[in-house]
């Protein structure tokens, strides 16, 4: 499994996550999006249904009917319900529970220094066991940059 990080400094994950799910769906994936929050998972629901008019983003909560055909799902869980083959995982779920994935992202907001602080455990912990790893950073052009 490849753990790749994502190191929001310059754009909230709002305006990132969506772009990234675009991208998945593109390479004909599926996502899972885990958070321990239910709260900031409802919280997404709603922002991808409307967070651009000419954009759509099918998805769905795992607590609702048939959230598991969706090929975007969100949940507070590691279980991979939907076949996903990224799951990106926000508020400190931890990688080490996405074993079965190829990819797992890691996003974390720079303003939150617990993000930060269980981020930099994650990738020592990656590291140690010699995953593949990536660091994206923007640039000061606001561009992604793979660091690592």
């Amino acid at each position: 499994m490849e753990i790749w990080f994502y190191h929001l400094e310059r754009t909230p994950l709002d305006k990132v996550l969506p772009g990234l799910l675009e991208k998945t769906l593109a390479n004909q994936w599926r996502a899972l999006i885990s958070s321990p929050d239910p709260a900031r998972l409802s919280w997404l629901d709603q922002w991808l249904w409307s967070y651009a008019d000419d954009s759509f983003l099918p998805h769905s909560l795992s607590t609702l009917p048939r959230a598991e055909q969706q090929p975007i799902l969100l949940t507070t869980d590691s279980k991979n319900e939907n076949d996903s083959q990224v799951a990106f995982l926000l508020d400190g779920a931890d990688p080490s529970d996405f074993a079965g994935f190829e990819r797992a992202i890691v996003m974390f907001d720079d303003a939150d220094t617990n993000a930060v602080q269980n981020a930099r455990k994650f990738w020592k912990t990656a590291k140690a066991k010699a995953q593949t790893i990536c660091y994206w950073k923007q640039n000061q052009a606001g561009k992604w940059e793979n660091l690592a």
